[in-house]
């Protein structure tokens, strides 16, 4: 497990230690799982673009037409 040593300005470190006594965790356990939502966040970003790039422009938009005709 590595170690990670950061600068925060004291509100924000203030404020993220309430936070992590309000959810009843450690501040190290509250930065992993914001680590954590973050890494998803990219990760979806990224596959979704890596998608999109091999898809077809005139397919996606069918697509949501059909959507729109279910909504109706």
């Amino acid at each position: 497990m590595g170690t990670l040593t950061i600068r925060l300005p004291n509100d924000k470190h203030t404020r993220l230690r309430e936070l992590a006594r309000c959810r009843n965790i450690s501040v190290n356990k509250l930065m992993e799982e914001l680590s954590t939502i973050a890494l998803v966040e990219f990760d979806s970003e990224t596959h979704f673009r890596a998608l999109a790039a091999k898809g077809s422009r005139k397919k996606g938009l069918e697509l949501l037409d059909k959507l729109d005709d279910v909504e109706s």
